[in-house]
C-alpha cells in the first residue's frame, strides 16, 4: 500500500510538501502540486480522510438538510451544492428532513449532533428556535438556502419582488384581466413562499388600481397541478382571463398545455409568466424570472468555505444574500388581442 512517503520520494520533494500539494492547505508551487499530484496518481496513493483530519482537524465533508429531493428547485440546489463542493475535495451528507416529527428530532439531536461535520447547510427548511440553537451549540458554519434564519447567513430570492415583477410584466403588456395560480396556502411551503407570491401578485394589482378578487386559484407546484388548474381556469370563456401569472415554472407549463388542448393560442389569446429557470421554460418558449438554484447552492458554499478558512462573526449578524431574479422573455407573452 502506497504512503506518502513514496509520493514524495516519486515527485522528488519532503513528505510535508507533498502533504500540502495533496490537501491544498499551505502554499505550494503549481509546477510542484502538479508534480506531487502526478506521482499520486502513478502509485494510486489516495489521500486518507482520517489521516488528514487529523492534521487538519476537518472531515472534509459537509451535512445538507433538505426537505424534498424530488422537486426540481431543491434537486437543482444539491447539484449546484454538490458541484462545488467536490472541486474543493469535499463531500456531502444528505438528510432528508421530514415536517415536525420525532424522525425530525433524531436528525437535529444525533445525526447532526454527533456525525462529524466541517459545516451545515440548510435548504429551504424554516428551523425552530429549538433546531437553531442545536446547529448554533455545535460551533461550526451554518449557512441556509431559501429564507431567513436567525444569526445565519442566508441566500433566497425575494418571491414578493419577483411576484410582483411577473406580475408588471404582464401589466405593462396592457393586461388587465390577470389571475394567479399560485401553491395551495393550506400546504404551505417553508418561508411562506406560496404566500409571499400571492402577496406581490396583489400589491402589483392593487397598485394598478385592479381588483383581485376571484383572480387566485390554488394548484399544486407540479406540471400535472398546472394542467388541471389551466383546464379549470380557461375552460369557461366568459371568465377566460388575457393573461395568467404562475407561482413556478412547472405550472406555468401545464397551463400551457392546457391551453392548447383548448384551442386557446399562446400568446395571442393567453399570456404566461412563471418563476425559475426550469429547463422546460425554453422548450415551451416561457417567459420566466429565473432564480438561479444552481448558483445559490453554489454560493452556500463558497461562504462556508470562506469561514471556515477565516472564521468571523457574522453568524451573529445574520446576514442575508437576496439574489435578483432575471426577467427572460421569450414567447408566451404578448400584448392581450382586443376583444370585439
Amino acid at each position: 500500500m502506497s504512503t506518502i512517503a513514496d509520493v514524495a520520494r516519486l515527485a522528488s520533494v519532503a513528505k510535508a510538501t507533498a502533504s500540502r500539494a495533496l490537501s491544498g492547505k499551505g502554499y505550494v508551487s503549481e509546477e510542484t502540486r502538479a508534480r506531487v499530484v502526478s506521482a499520486a496518481r502513478t502509485i494510486g496513493y489516495v489521500v486518507s480522510p482520517n489521516a488528514a483530519s487529523l492534521v487538519t482537524g476537518r472531515t472534509k465533508s459537509v451535512g445538507v438538510i433538505i426537505p424534498f429531493i424530488n422537486r426540481w428547485f431543491f434537486a437543482e440546489v444539491l447539484e449546484g451544492i454538490e458541484i462545488a463542493l467536490l472541486e474543493q475535495g469535499y463531500d456531502m451528507t444528505l438528510y432528508n428532513l421530514p415536517a415536525a416529527s420525532p424522525e425530525r428530532d433524531r436528525i437535529f439531536e444525533y445525526f447532526l449532533a454527533r456525525k462529524r461535520f466541517d459545516a451545515v447547510i440548510s435548504v429551504g427548511v424554516a428551523l425552530s428556535e429549538t433546531e437553531v440553537d442545536q446547529l448554533h451549540r455545535l460551533g461550526r458554519p451554518l449557512v441556509g438556502i431559501g429564507g431567513p434564519i436567525r444569526g445565519v447567513h442566508t441566500i433566497a430570492i425575494d418571491d414578493v419582488e419577483a411576484a410582483r415583477l411577473a406580475t408588471e410584466h404582464l401589466l405593462s403588456l396592457g393586461h388587465v384581466d390577470i389571475v394567479h395560480v399560485g401553491g395551495v396556502l393550506v400546504d404551505e411551503m417553508d418561508f411562506e413562499v406560496h404566500s409571499n407570491r400571492l402577496r406581490g401578485f396583489t400589491s402589483a394589482m392593487t397598485h394598478a388600481g385592479l381588483s383581485t378578487d376571484g383572480c387566485f386559484y390554488a394548484s399544486e407546484f407540479t406540471l400535472p397541478g398546472g394542467y388541471e388548474r389551466g383546464m379549470e381556469v380557461l375552460g369557461d370563456p366568459r371568465r377566460r382571463p388575457t393573461g395568467i401569472f404562475a407561482a413556478c415554472d412547472e405550472i406555468a407549463v401545464g397551463i400551457i398545455v392546457a391551453a392548447r388542448e383548448l384551442g386557446i393560442s399562446v400568446p395571442a389569446d393567453l399570456s404566461v409568466i412563471g418563476i425559475d429557470g426550469h429547463p422546460y421554460a425554453d422548450m415551451f418558449r416561457l417567459t420566466t424570472l429565473e432564480q438561479h438554484p444552481r448558483e445559490q447552492g453554489r454560493l452556500a458554499v463558497v461562504s462556508l468555505l470562506a469561514e471556515l478558512d477565516n472564521p468571523t462573526d457574522h453568524h451573529a449578524a445574520g446576514e442575508l444574500t437576496e439574489l435578483p431574479p432575471r426577467l427572460v422573455m421569450r414567447a408566451s407573452t404578448s400584448g392581450p388581442r382586443a376583444r370585439t
